[in-house]
């Protein structure tokens, strides 16, 4: 798919796209990565190779969009003032890592600092709070936080499309460019204070989904986390994004993906699996994705609350004062409490009209019920919130006109900034508690209201209550928020649906307390076990065994741009060398060569299936040398393979796997021997056809030996699902039969026992030997998972005691991905040309030699 994103991203570095300035290094210690393997290929392979490595304890680096941090400048010394952010649940992750543990922020700050004090500032915050500031440009900034994140990719992630300009901002590429530009300074900020052996970094929420790229394509083997803490859209609504496969393979480029609710897990596997074509598993009780020779895990966590943070604001005098103050205001009144963003998607207006319909309903809750909404400051800008902000000032004025009395106000809206110290005691007070909003990710004020509910000791000392005093809570919790899976004993509501709202409201203020006791202790005992310490130190924990194998597989990186991708395989993986294998096959007597047919012969892709001039020309050569054997082993039909193959008389056919075997044009077909009973068909064929009828865009392919269903032009996720269940369905009727149902790539094959390709090529080289030509010389070649069979089959079949022979072995898989061969070629036009070099080789006098090169069939493996 085409994309106008950046093709470079050195052109980011460089300022050729936006007049970023150069990113201040001053700070006061610099860490640098040890080297890695070079590919040798003149492959990218990044720009760690020449770094050194300093000594440095276990570090974490924490990267967000905002540090947690409040700063202020003195207006008489004209001297900056930072003090941490108590509130951040950034600022508290370090409390799920040992005490040894070194932790770095990076960060953006949230008030400006000039370019001229940006270097003393860096130096200051990295000595007295470990952050390290991302210094964005004002306009760059702008355009990345309230344009691209919040206009474009919030929306998004909510399930929001922009239809109409009057519902949304369209896609804006200055936004995307902006976007990129952020993540390239956060990377540049990132890369100053690494150490790649100790460091594990973890990024934080939707700011940050290229940040990975930019890292990954620096440092191949840096530890990646990262997590998102918002919403994941479906992939009908998230492939709308013009950068869908950017945002994508910028994530995948981690070595773990966190998300709150497994829901949001699905939504992006379903959004890699339709847009990248790729497959995923469960390891372990883990979610894993392989992405090209790399896994790739995912982690579906819950985030908590700090405790000890918020049980000190319940201790402090403040918080008591407040709370006395809020009960004497609303004595002989049951308060219903929300504390929600100034957002389109809290379902403020929504919350206040299943209010309204409570009191309407409920004539006997008129003057003894109030709901009392905090607004929190929006967090964007833009003309949705101003939309919303005035629908609930003109719902709450309504209802209030409508249903006040001289001292009674139904809905209480508080829209200012509110100090934690007074939502606490608004927490500590109300009896129930609502979120309402249509989408949202985890949502943690339901785990601050139930902690307040439970109060410490401290306050119950202040208060004048018994420590042993009943706790009750309730919570009515929107079944599009994340929490409300971990707090089962909330009334879950859907927030649309104003009339269940209204009554579970009133369900919740009606309850018996002794039911309030039980749910309140419930959901007390799960939100005190898992905090924001357990939640750090699990995904922690997650990343570093997901980081283990980094330096046993060699890397390449490919792609460019925001498409580079890292290739990781087997450190002894490398390109097949056409001059090295003609030089092999020049001091060889007896030779074996056995090619895979599509996607090696012929592109995969190919609609002509009929193999080129060149290919023809260089097999007929090859098959004419006495001392060549040369086979085709393919899944493809007899008769098909007949007809392509017919000007090479001398050459060897496997069709079907190794089904059917012939020696050469004038040998006869011989059958593997295993079974020739294929009755089995007949069970099979009618259960593949009730699957193709209900699975559009599915197939049957008959092959004499074996049936296929094929369902690559099916819907992917529907595909996948009914592949498993008549993977299971074919399994359970032909348990008695002599066959082996086999799931593949995007195919369900059944075919008879004992058939692969691996058996074609032992059979080849057991007969070989018996005759005594024995090889000293092997190419094997295929590209798929079937021809991995042929490579395994030429290392056990060489090694054997009875076969044991010198020999060089140049097993070749098309493709850079992970194989039991040891080379690579990148595409079938490569095939070709070692083809021609070998042909060219045979049909030229050949020097003799009295010994051969001796290679350990461990070459394959």
């Amino acid at each position: 798919m085409g994309s106008k994103s950046f093709g470079n991203l050195l052109d980011l570095a460089s300022g050729d796209l936006l007049d970023i300035p150069h990113t201040p290094r001053a700070l006061p210690r610099v860490m640098t990565v040890p080297g890695i393997i070079s590919d040798g290929y003149g492959i990218s392979g990044g720009a760690d190779s020449d770094a050194v490595s300093l000594p440095c304890r276990e570090r974490k680096i924490i990267v967000a969009n905002f540090l947690s941090l409040n700063g202020k400048k003195d207006s008489e010394t004209g001297q900056w003032k930072f003090s941490l952010d108590n509130d951040s649940p950034m600022l508290h992750l370090k409390d799920g890592f040992s005490p040894e543990t070194e932790v770095i922020y990076v960060g953006s700050l949230k008030t400006d600092v000039d370019v001229s004090e940006q270097d003393e500032v860096s130096q200051t915050l990295f000595e007295e709070f470990s952050c390290v500031p991302t210094f964005i440009p004002q306009d760059v900034h702008r355009k990345f936080y309230l344009g691209f994140c919040k206009q474009q990719l919030w929306p998004l992630f909510h399930y929001m499309l922009p239809m109409c300009p009057d519902h949304g901002e369209r896609f804006d590429r200055s936004l995307w460019q902006a976007y990129v530009s952020a993540n390239k300074i956060f990377a540049d900020k990132v890369m100053g204070v690494i150490n790649l052996e100790e460091d594990y970094i973890c990024i934080h929420n939707y700011h940050l989904m290229l940040l990975p790229t930019f890292l990954r394509r620096r440092f191949h083997r840096v530890k990646l986390g990262f997590f998102l803490h918002s919403p994941f859209p479906s992939s009908e609504i998230y492939r709308t994004l013009p950068v869908r496969e950017e945002i994508l393979r910028g994530l995948l480029n981690c070595d773990l993906i966190g998300f709150h609710t497994f829901d949001y897990a699905r939504h992006f596997l379903s959004c890699c699996c339709r847009m990248l074509g790729l497959e995923y598993e469960s390891k372990r009780g883990h979610i894993a994705l392989d992405y090209l020779g790399r896994t790739v895990f995912l982690k579906i966590l819950p985030i908590g609350i700090q405790m000890g943070r918020l049980e000190s604001v319940l201790n402090l005098p403040a918080t008591a004062e407040k709370l006395k103050e809020i009960q004497e205001k609303y004595r002989g009144k049951k308060v219903i409490l929300g504390v929600d963003d100034m957002d389109i998607f809290k379902g403020l207006s929504l919350k206040i009209l299943a209010f309204e319909h409570l009191l309407q309903q409920y004539p006997s809750m008129q003057g003894k019920l109030v709901l009392i909404q905090i607004v929190n400051p929006a967090r964007g800008s833009g003309k949705d919130v101003q939309e919303a902000k005035k629908e609930t000032y003109y719902t709450v004025n309504r209802i209030n006109e409508r249903y006040g009395l001289p001292g009674y106000e139904p809905v209480v809206l508080i829209d200012r900034p509110v100090p934690q110290f007074e939502k606490s005691a608004y927490n500590a007070m109300a009896e129930c508690c609502i979120v309402n909003a249509v989408r949202d990710g985890m949502n943690l004020v339901p785990y601050k209201y139930t902690v307040c509910r439970q109060g410490t000791p401290e306050m119950d000392k202040s208060l004048g209550l018994s420590e042993d005093s009943p706790r009750t809570s309730m919570l009515v919790l929107s079944e599009f928020i994340g929490c409300s899976l971990s707090l089962s004993g909330a009334i879950r509501v859907n927030p649309w649906d104003v009339d269940a709202v209204a009554d579970s409201m009133y369900s919740a203020i009606t309850m018996s307390d002794f039911e309030k006791q039980l749910r309140h202790k419930k959901h007390y005992h799960y939100i005190s076990t898992h905090d924001v310490a357990y939640w750090s130190r699990s995904f922690t924990q997650d990343l570093e065994r997901a980081c283990r194998d980094h330096y046993s597989k060699r890397c390449w990186g490919v792609g460019w741009g925001l498409g580079f991708r890292l290739i990781a395989l087997s450190p002894n993986f490398r390109r097949l060398s056409v001059e090295q294998t003609v030089s092999a096959y020049r001091r060889s007597s007896k030779r074996a060569i056995f090619l895979d047919y599509d996607g090696t012969l012929v592109p995969e892709a190919s609609i002509v299936k009929e193999p080129s001039a060149d290919v023809i020309s260089a097999l007929k050569t090859l098959c004419t040398d006495p001392d060549n054997t040369v086979f085709i082993v393919s899944g493809s039909g007899k008769v098909s393979l007949s007809e392509w193959l017919a000007p090479c008389e001398n050459l060897g056919i496997a069709a079907e796997r190794g089904y059917f075997t012939r020696w050469n044009n004038s040998s006869d077909w011989e059958t593997s021997g295993f079974s020739d009973d294929l009755e089995w068909k007949k069970i099979v064929e009618p259960i593949m056809r009730l699957y193709t009828e209900t699975t559009d865009g599915s197939n049957i392919e008959a092959k004499e030996s074996a049936l296929v269903w094929h369902h690559q032009d099916a819907d992917p996720d529907f595909g996948s699902c009914q592949a498993k269940e008549l993977l299971d369905h074919l399994e359970t009727v032909l348990v008695k039969e002599p066959v082996v149902v086999h799931r593949g790539h995007q195919i369900v094959e059944v075919k008879p026992q004992g058939v692969s390709k691996g058996l074609v090529t032992g059979k080849v080289l057991s007969r070989m030997h018996e005759e005594g030509n024995a090889p000293d010389f092997v190419v094997c070649i295929g590209d798929d998972r079937s021809d991995e069979e042929m490579f395994e089959s030429i290392a056990t079949t060489l090694s054997a005691q009875s076969l044991s022979v010198s020999a060089e072995i140049f097993a070749c898989t098309v493709g850079r991905k992970p194989s039991k061969a040891k080379y690579f070629l990148d595409e079938v036009s490569d095939v070709v040309k070692l083809l021609q070099g070998l042909a060219n080789t045979s049909s030229s006098p050949k020097p003799r030699y009295s010994s051969h090169l001796r290679v350990s069939s461990e070459s394959v493996v």
